[in-house]
This record gives C-alpha cells, structure tokens and sequence, in this order.
C-alpha cells in the first residue's frame, strides 16, 4: 500500500534531493533554474520547494445583514438565470417567461440561504477577507547525483548562490 503523494514515480518527488539553494523570494529561485537550464543542465531533476509557510489573511471589510442580504440576493439570482438558460433549452414555454422565473426563485432562495448562513455565525465573524498561503523561502532542490555540477554551474552566476555567512 502506497501513501499519497510518496508515489516514486510522482513528478514532485526526487528520490535523492539535496539542497542546491535557498532563496528569499521565488524570481531569485526561478532565475537560478532558468540559468541552469540556459546552461543545458538537466532541469528535470530539480525542484523549487517553498517552505515556511504563512497564512496571510486581508480584511477587505464590515459584514452587515444589508451586505449579506445583497450578496445573497446576487449570487441566487445569479444562478437562476444559468438554471433557466438551461431550462430554457428543454421546454416549449417562452424563454423570457423561464428566465424571469428561475431568476425571482434562484434570488429568493439565495437571500434566505445567506441570512440564515449569516445568522448562524452569531455575530462572530463579522468581516470579510481573503486569504492566501505564501511561501517566505525558497529552496531548490537537485538530485544528489546532479549537485557537485549544479553548485558548479551556478557558481558562475552572480549572486545565484546566498552567501551562507550572511
């Protein structure tokens, strides 16, 4: 039996790796690769990990039964239409007759479903955001069979190797 991801003949696994590099932001990492691949080494056993991951989260703004009202309101009405295009294909009455139904049930039902959503939460998330995972590391990763000529290689790259007593 095989853990996911583990697979030996996944594309994301090297079976050997060994640090080449690491870097602080992911274009100084893809411009060591990019160098090495001018440089005709094979690119195909190296990867770019990032590690040490944050998970970044923006509050865009205040939530408020209006706003949710209206989002619901949008998002059903939304999906109405698409149901009723679709109807629209299957049935012999008036396509506007469908659209305009399916849109007046689909907002309906998305204003209740986001209220009631809304009221669950009891008033404990009452803003809204994104979120985004990011790397703030980059490290490449070549297999070990490979690293002596890519440390060699990238040696002659300006700045392509941190210096390891910075």
């Amino acid at each position: 039996m095989s853990t996911p991801g583990l697979d030996p003949a996944s594309p994301l696994k090297l079976q050997f790796p060994q640090s080449l590099a690491v870097y602080d932001d992911y274009a100084r990492a893809q411009k060591a690769v990019d160098f090495l691949a001018d440089a005709d080494f094979p690119v195909d056993q190296l990867m770019i990990v990032g590690t040490d991951l944050k998970r970044i989260e923006r509050v865009t703004g205040r939530l408020t039964w209006s706003k949710i009202a209206v989002g619901g309101l949008l998002s059903g009405l939304w999906l109405g239409v698409f149901i009723g295009l679709i109807f629209a294909l299957f049935t012999e009455e008036g396509v506007w007759q469908v659209l305009v139904t399916t849109a007046v049930m689909g907002a309906t039902f998305g204003l209740v479903w986001a209220l009631i959503g809304y009221a669950f939460t009891r008033g404990q998330r009452d803003f809204s955001s994104v979120t985004q995972v990011v790397a703030t590391k980059y490290e490449v990763l070549v297999e070990n069979k490979h690293a002596a000529r890519a440390r060699e290689l990238l040696a002659g790259l300006p700045g392509a190797l941190p210096d390891p007593f910075a």
